[in-house]
């Protein structure tokens, strides 16, 4: 038995609309999908980014809040690579996007930075 690659990554906004204009709008992703699911009074956005990897957006009526530091349990972020990562956080402050200062990789002494989501999730530009 052999994993073969990430299928998806499903995210839960508290606002459908504000995180898919942040999604779609301000990181670039491609709407491939979207569905009303009436028996969830909920929402389901399908997005798309490069060839191979998806992100589930999902809305449902009063979802629970969740701890969404990098440090705290569970998912710790989702990470996107990007090439020129100073130019990345220009563009996200210009949208009202706060980065934290660049960190060095220790092991790979590759730079990265960490924004967060509409919601908080917390998200990471790694330059490759």
């Amino acid at each position: 038995m052999k994993l073969k690659k990430i299928h998806h990554v499903a995210i839960i906004a508290s606002n459908y609309q504000i995180s898919k204009d942040f999604y779609c709008r301000i990181l670039g992703l491609n709407l491939l999908a979207e569905y009303y699911r009436a028996e969830n009074d909920s929402w389901k956005a399908d997005l798309a980014f490069g060839d191979n990897y998806q992100i589930e957006l999902f809305s449902f009526p009063n979802p629970p809040a969740r701890p969404s530091y990098p440090e705290a349990m569970g998912l710790r972020h989702l990470a996107f690579s990007v090439d020129e990562l100073d130019k990345w956080i220009t563009y996200l402050s210009q949208h009202g996007v706060i980065c934290e200062a660049i960190r060095i990789d220790p092991y790979t002494q590759k730079r990265f930075t960490f924004f967060a989501d509409p919601d908080g999730l917390p998200l990471e530009l790694y330059c490759d």
